[in-house]
């Protein structure tokens, strides 16, 4: 048992957003890893205020967003709506707090530093606004293993296809997914006539999807909303994220976003060049010495990772490893990670680790 003492030395953090699914993931986490703050401040909207959720094996009360609960805090975790993180993050800031924002919304700033401590850990002392950022989860599901990969072999290429779950949209998208999976669940004819699974969905649920189109019985090509010439704002997304993480201003990328009908986890599909010839064994010794990557590839015994085989884990899952026939600088991979617990809450927690070190340090 740690005593109140050591802890009132220790940094304090605010959750906001704990009565959340992600934020739900990081209570957790903050009660399985090690202990290197003091008070823990859960926040939340006033719907959820006074609730008492657990966290390191107590029941603390969730306080509403506001200028002064951020009063002595020193670093603060955001997993809110854009809308929320964009209006309160510069607050918390302003009262002392440094963000770590797990939104999209100041991922695009050049001035908040994007962070994957595995990959760029050196960027979070750099934050001119208070804030670091979070990349995207199908950015987090990939970049770790492409890290250690680009470090040894120089990316000059990524062509990508995520395979997103519905848990991506939050709660309503996991609720939706399980409410289309029930509709359809039993009638076999369904899928055999164009239009019938869409008519089916929208009479018994109605028009209220977080998603463009039935996610039961489909694959919906659009994740995001509507960029420049076609291309999804989460698509776009990824190939900035890909290239200030890595260091890349030049890297050549593009993303094709699938949503799924997976409750959780991630995939992607990745085509990958290198600037100097590659091996698959050298690639796979890399990624096997690469501290948050899995290899899972066992082409004889049809072993490869899947995202229903790896919900729940922390590191990102590397299979189907294999050197492209007509592209010698090539590799093709397909990689998979609990997108709420290894693509949003852990990075947030290990930057916010990276601070409290920090912190410590300047102390």
């Amino acid at each position: 048992m740690i005593s109140r003492t050591s802890r009132e030395a220790r940094p304090t953090l605010a959750l906001v957003g704990a009565s959340g699914a992600v934020g739900s993931v990081v209570l957790r986490m903050l009660s399985q890893r090690a202990d290197v703050w003091g008070e823990i401040r859960l926040v939340a909207s006033s719907r959820s205020a006074g609730r008492k959720l657990a966290v390191r094996g107590e029941h603390v009360a969730v306080r509403p967003i506001g200028p002064d609960v951020f009063d002595g805090v020193d670093v603060a975790v955001f997993d809110v709506p854009d809308d929320v993180a964009a209006l309160w993050a510069p607050v918390a800031a302003s009262r002392g707090a440094v963000v770590v924002d797990n939104s999209g919304a100041f991922r695009a700033n050049l001035e908040v530093p994007l962070v994957v401590p595995g990959v760029n850990p050196a960027q979070a002392r750099v934050r001119p606004l208070g804030v670091v950022a979070s990349p995207s989860a199908s950015t987090l599901a990939m970049i770790e293993a492409l890290g250690a990969l680009h470090h040894g072999w120089q990316l000059t290429g990524l062509v990508l296809a995520t395979y997103q779950a519905a848990s991506g949209a939050g709660r309503a998208g996991i609720e939706q997914l399980h409410d289309e999976l029930t509709v359809v669940a039993g009638n076999r004819g369904l899928g055999q006539q164009a239009g019938d699974v869409r008519a089916t969905v929208r009479d018994k649920l109605g028009d209220s999807s977080p998603f463009p189109a039935p996610l039961a019985l489909n694959v919906v090509p659009w994740v995001g909303a509507l960029g420049d010439a076609g291309w999804t704002s989460e698509e776009e997304g990824i190939r900035q994220e890909a290239r200030r993480i890595l260091g890349a201003p030049d890297l050549a990328v593009s993303a094709t976003c699938v949503q799924v009908p997976v409750p959780t986890g991630h995939s992607v599909a990745v085509h990958a060049t290198f600037g100097r010839p590659i091996t698959v064994e050298a690639a796979r010794q890399a990624l096997v010495e690469a501290p948050a990557v899995v290899v899972l590839d066992d082409p004889e015994s049809r072993e490869f990772p899947t995202p229903i085989d790896i919900v729940g884990s922390d590191p990102a899952f590397v299979g189907r490893l294999r050197q492209a026939p007509d592209f010698p600088h090539t590799l093709e991979m397909f990689i998979c990670g609990d997108n709420l617990r290894q693509g949003c809450a852990l990075n947030a927690v290990r930057v916010a680790e990276l601070l409290a070190a920090e912190l410590a340090e300047a102390a």
